[in-house]
């Protein structure tokens, strides 16, 4: 099912509040790596990107998120924070939220990262690492 949202300024807003966020934290976020020996870092030398870059994950955003319409009539507005693994191929897995605010802008941000396109996966010592990320996004009317 599709929705359509009625007011683009709103979503327009709420995009380039969240591709703001994208550009400024995802470079910097700390992450857990998982070698195949099992050993857990807490940081990567490269972190994993979305595969088109931030121009393109913020394209793909604005291409596909919509603002789920229980929110927007109960006006949910918050942060909502996901943590998944960009495996060695690039796939995401283990998408759960951590902190979410309901009204079904949790379960939009579960479709969005696990319908994403493929990522490129991070490394660590020079070899390309499970990473496990930590991602916010934004709801605001």
């Amino acid at each position: 099912m599709k929705l359509t949202i009625q007011n683009p300024p709103i979503k327009a807003a709420s995009l380039i509040l969240m591709a703001m966020l994208l550009v400024f934290a995802l470079p910097n976020q700390s992450s857990f790596a998982q070698t195949e020996s099992g050993e857990i870092h807490q940081e990567v030398d490269e972190m994993p990107m979305p595969s088109d870059g931030i121009d393109g994950w913020n394209d793909y955003l604005a291409k596909n998120m919509k603002y789920p319409k229980a929110a927007r009539k109960a006006n949910v507005e918050g942060r909502v924070l996901i943590s998944f693994v960009v495996q060695t191929t690039g796939e995401i897995s283990n998408a759960e939220i951590v902190s979410g605010i309901g009204g079904g802008c949790d379960e939009e941000v579960l479709r969005l990262v696990k319908e994403s396109p493929k990522w490129k996966p991070g490394k660590k010592d020079g070899q390309v690492v499970n990473t496990q990320m930590m991602l916010p996004v934004n709801f605001r009317l």
